[in-house]
């Protein structure tokens, strides 16, 4: 994995379009529904082709990518979506820790609810994440993160 220092400015190509405005934004569809595991642990994850099915057996079946979605689903196959946002190796993030705190998603994503497809819009740099922490009266004990 190449560590990036900055926040894009273009998407990253997808094996899907995925539209964050119509699912979050138009259709209100909370984060940690399709994240459920941003609440849990480490790692927000990316919804399994079975939880993206549950919706689409019905909605939208003609649209193209909901094609390509089923096809997924028929065949067993996972969707291998392409990572967007990074952070170096050595640093250990926790979404958990994050979501009990009540630090809303867009704090570190931005106002995804309004992006057709995800791009990482903050740096995410250590000065970034320390300068959030002091703000929120969180440790900047570098253990927190370094482990």
């Amino acid at each position: 994995m190449v560590y990036r220092a900055y926040a894009r400015e273009a998407p990253v190509p997808q094996p899907l379009a995925f539209s964050h405005r119509t699912h979050s934004g138009e259709n209100a569809i909370p984060c940690l529904y399709c994240h459920a595991y941003a609440r849990l642990g480490p790692a927000a994850g990316v919804p399994s082709v079975e939880r993206c099915v549950g919706c689409h057996i019905t909605a939208a079946k003609d649209h193209v990518d909901v094609v390509k979605l089923m096809e997924h689903w028929e065949k067993k196959e996972p969707i291998r979506w392409v990572r967007v946002h990074h952070l170096p190796e050595y640093v250990r993030f926790n979404h958990k820790r994050h979501v009990v705190a009540g630090v809303q998603c867009q704090v570190c994503h931005g106002e995804v609810q309004r992006m057709d497809a995800a791009v990482q819009v903050s740096d995410m740099t250590m000065g970034w994440c320390l300068s959030c922490h002091e703000e929120r009266g969180a440790s900047i004990d570098c253990l927190t993160c370094h482990y």
